[in-house]
C-alpha cells in the first residue's frame, strides 16, 4: 500500500468585505524567513488598503503557528540573529499596526508562534482543541527582553507570570479566564467570529488607531524595534 504524505497548503491572503484574512497554512507554521516574509507582505498589502480595513491571521489543521523553525537557525547559524530580531521587529508592527488585528487560533500556538498571536488586538481560540502556550521554561530558553516587554504589554500580570515560569499549556475556555484569548468557541465558528470582531472595527480611522496604540505599547514597541540579546 503506498502511503502518501499530507498535503501542506501554503500560506495565502484573500478579502472577506473589509477584513483581509491571512491564513498562515496548514503545516506547523514555524517562524523562519519565508514566513516573515509572508507576514510582512500581508501586513503591506493591509497598509496599503484604505478604511475600513481590518486583518484576521489564521491556519489550516492542527498548528497556528509552532514557534520559531529551530531546524532552519539550527542550519543557518550565521542568520540566527538577523531573523530573530527580524522576527521581534514583526511583533511590533503587528502590535501597533494601524488596522484592527485578530488571531483566529483554530489549533496550537506555541512560543514565538504564541506571542505572535498576543500581538494581535484579540484572539479567539477554538474551544475543544489546542493549546496556547510559551514553553521557554521547560525548553532551557529566556525569554528576550522584547518577548518580555510584548507579554508584559499584553496579558494581565499575574497571568504573564504565570506563563513564563511555568510553562502552563491555555486550553480555549483557560484562556478566556487567564485574558490571553477573547473568546473560545466551536472549531468551526473561530473564524468567523474572528472576522465579524474585526468587521465590526474595520472602520477605524488608521492614523488614529495606529497613534493610539503605539503609544499604548510604546515601551514595549521600543524594546521590540532594538536588536534583541538571545540567552540572557
Amino acid at each position: 500500500m503506498t502511503v502518501h504524505a499530507a498535503t501542506v497548503t501554503p500560506p495565502g491572503l484573500r478579502r472577506e468585505g473589509d477584513v483581509l484574512v491571512l491564513d498562515l497554512g496548514s503545516g506547523e507554521n514555524r517562524v523562519n524567513p519565508d514566513l516573515l516574509a509572508t507576514i510582512g507582505a500581508a501586513l503591506d498589502e493591509v497598509e496599503a488598503t484604505e478604511a475600513p480595513r481590518a486583518l484576521v491571521t489564521t491556519a489550516t489543521g492542527k498548528f497556528w503557528s509552532n514557534g520559531l523553525d529551530l531546524e532552519w537557525l539550527g542550519a543557518h547559524h550565521e542568520q540566527v540573529q538577523e531573523v530573530v530580531d527580524a522576527y521581534h521587529r514583526l511583533l511590533a508592527r503587528v502590535l501597533g499596526l494601524g488596522a484592527p488585528t485578530v488571531a483566529a487560533v483554530q489549533g496550537h500556538a506555541f512560543a514565538a508562534g504564541a506571542m505572535l498571536a498576543s500581538a494581535h488586538d484579540a484572539v479567539v481560540m477554538r474551544e475543544d482543541r489546542g493549546f496556547w502556550c510559551v514553553p521557554e521554561a521547560d525548553l532551557g530558553m529566556p525569554f528576550t527582553a522584547g518577548m518580555t516587554a510584548l507579554l508584559a504589554a499584553r496579558l494581565p500580570t499575574r497571568t504573564a507570570h504565570e506563563a513564563m515560569t511555568t510553562a502552563r499549556r491555555y486550553g480555549g475556555p483557560d484562556a478566556v479566564v487567564a485574558g490571553i484569548a477573547d473568546e473560545a468557541v466551536a472549531e468551526a465558528d473561530v473564524l468567523p467570529r474572528a472576522i465579524a470582531r474585526a468587521a465590526a472595527l474595520a472602520g477605524k480611522q488608521p492614523q488614529t488607531l495606529a497613534a493610539i496604540k503605539r503609544r499604548l505599547h510604546a515601551d514595549a514597541i521600543a524594546t521590540l524595534q532594538a536588536p534583541q540579546v538571545l540567552g540572557a
